[in-house]
């Protein structure tokens, strides 16, 4: 019997174990040596549907700057898909977890509890809008808590269908792709779906066809039709939203549309459930972005943030509702892991005190006033929109409003050609999204918006 050596994995930055400085540096081509040596490893190892958006390898990273195992520094406007909203290895969550991890690591909240999955409960009860009583879990995934808020809105109506918007993405399980609305790559090939998801026109004020204006009134109109005539609101067990679109391209509602879907659900029996997994903990500068509109949601899931790159994620919602589940009904080996719970502790902790609610607003205000300028020259640039710091500018060809995914996936290439970490997104792949840590610098958030400017300079002239 052949008997494979153990692999010995290592910090791999240039000085592993120390923080990167905190500026851009190229300092080989990309993608350097080491990286092409774990690239040639990886093809061996790991499934080719498994595609990252950046052909480095990263060594180390630290606040706002992502550091690969050549030495090459990129400046992080994707805190890793908005997971390390504080900071990558944010000082408070490593301390927290290294003496989490010292007593330890894992023993089942169902089988042993422990109070660090009881704090997290509390801190989200008290923090999610609403002064009712309410209950929290806690899951292991965005996906994963989406997918149970669908449980227990089911237990708690007696009724089975869901109700979701166009361009959503809500994960990759079965129930969760299903409401998620791109096919590609999300679902092409991964059929047949769950039943009893029906899916209504989300007003995206951009791209309505009778315009911005309208664009509230017709979709509610159109989720009534769809609620009240098609499926019959005695059947529907619960409306599941983003209060800003993540992956369909951070679309932004019209005012108001947040609370008409409430209000409408609250008419009809329906538990309106706020999807936060990108929105939530600080993100746009509130704890939830529901909060910018006043919207008291029924249950509300976040994940992503939470965690401080941990996997974590949660659903919280009115006792009553979270209550009607049977015991043993809901639950999972791994959820709320005791040192993913002790870094969500240190989130909430570091939020509080360097005061990052206040500092999303900046970045966004800073962001949006530089993206402006961008949009003013270069008529490439459909729209610029977002909240706090999850800003996005969506790419067309220049006099119309036709889709550019040629020219933004340019840009975003540029970009991690010369050192800053940028996200696409959207349903027809035309979007740059901008998701910077909390944490970032002004220099730092100066120097990307400097290469964003290139970017567009180079590309799109």
């Amino acid at each position: 019997m052949q008997v494979t050596p153990a692999v010995q994995v290592v910090p791999t930055g240039p000085d592993a174990g120390e923080p990167p400085p905190q500026s851009r540096h190229i300092a080989t081509e990309l993608p350097g040596e080491r990286s092409r040596d774990l690239a040639a490893r990886r093809s061996r190892a790991v499934p080719a549907g498994l595609l990252s958006g950046a052909d480095v390898y990263v060594g180390a990273a630290s606040g706002g700057i992502v550091e690969d195992v050549d030495g090459n520094r990129f400046i992080d406007f994707g805190s890793g898909i908005a997971v390390t909203t504080v900071g990558n290895a944010a000082p408070r969550v490593v301390a927290r977890m290294d003496a989490q991890a010292r007593s330890f690591t894992h023993t089942c909240f169902l089988a042993t509890p422990y109070e660090g999955y009881v704090a997290v409960a509390e801190e989200l009860n008290a923090l999610t809008p609403g002064d009712h009583e309410k209950r929290t879990a806690l899951f292991n995934t965005g996906s994963e808590a989406v997918e149970n808020a669908i449980k227990y809105a089911r237990a708690f109506t007696g009724r089975s269908a869901v109700v979701t918007f166009d361009h959503a993405f809500h994960g990759r399980t079965l129930m969760t792709m299903t409401m998620t609305a791109k096919n590609r790559p999300y679902k092409h090939a991964f059929g047949p779906f769950a039943p009893e998801v029906y899916r209504a026109p989300m007003p995206y004020p951009y791209r309505w066809p009778s315009g911005p204006a309208n664009a509230a009134d017709e979709a509610l109109a159109q989720l009534e039709l769809l609620i009240d005539a098609q499926i019959g609101a005695d059947s529907v067990a619960c409306v599941v939203l983003e209060p800003i679109q993540g992956e369909g391209g951070f679309i932004v509602p019209p005012p108001g549309f947040l609370t008409r879907v409430r209000d409408f659900c609250s008419a009809r029996g329906i538990v309106f459930v706020a999807d936060e997994v990108q929105t939530g903990i600080g993100r746009t500068g509130e704890w939830f972005a529901c909060e910018h509109e006043s919207v008291v949601p029924d249950m509300l899931v976040t994940a992503k943030g939470l965690g401080g790159g941990m996997p974590i994620g949660a659903v919280t919602g009115r006792a009553d509702i979270m209550d009607a589940a049977p015991p043993g009904g809901i639950g999972g080996t791994y959820s709320g892991n005791p040192v993913a719970c002790a870094a969500a502790l240190a989130v909430f902790e570091t939020i509080r005190e360097e005061g990052l609610l206040g500092r999303a607003r900046e970045i966004g205000d800073r962001m949006l006033l530089a993206l402006g300028e961008i949009a003013s020259s270069h008529d490439v640039v459909g729209d610029v929109r977002g909240r706090g710091a999850m800003i996005a500018v969506e790419l067309v060809e220049p006099g119309t409003a036709t889709p550019n995914p040629t020219v933004t996936a340019a840009v975003n290439a540029y970009c991690h050609r010369n050192g800053l970490l940028t996200l696409t997104a959207g349903t027809y792949g035309n979007v740059l999204r901008f998701l910077p840590p909390l944490s970032i610098s002004d220099d730092l958030l100066d120097d990307g918006l400097a290469v964003l400017r290139s970017a567009f300079a180079t590309v799109a002239p």
